[in-house]
């Protein structure tokens, strides 16, 4: 009686093979994506910073004041006192200064801003809302 037996599969070989090779890309991949998402967070903090420095500075123009009071909630982004009828919402989680002045440079930071190179997670902004 012969023993039917299935010559069909992968080797140990081309097995491993492919393993390297999928090791390879994700060794490439992640920190490109890595990359990209810190982009995109930098991107929304500064687009939430020229959002607030347009509001203040029409707060300031409009009330004959120099400077202006920014209420903000972490949690959920709102945006309070002075500034709430010029911007209602930003991103969360930030930690920013509380009063803005007509020349005086702010800073936004958050936890996902912080890198080998920012390790505090900072980003300081003119009074018009520029990255510096």
């Amino acid at each position: 009686m012969r023993k039917n037996t299935s010559k069909k599969g992968f080797t140990l070989v081309e097995i491993m093979i492919v393993v390297v090779i999928i090791g390879l890309l994700a060794a490439m991949a992640i920190p490109a994506f890595q990359k990209v998402r810190l982009d995109s967070r930098e991107s929304a903090v500064t687009n939430d910073a020229r959002q607030l420095a347009s509001a203040a500075q029409q707060y300031m123009l409009e009330n004959n004041t120099t400077t202006v009071t920014v209420g903000y909630t972490s949690t959920d982004g709102t945006v309070g006192s002075d500034l709430e009828d010029y911007v209602r919402r930003v991103g969360t989680g930030y930690t920013m200064a509380t009063t803005l002045g007509i020349d005086s440079d702010f800073t936004i930071s958050h936890p996902q801003l912080i890198t080998d190179t920012n390790t505090t997670g900072t980003l300081t902004f003119t009074a018009e809302g520029q990255l510096k």
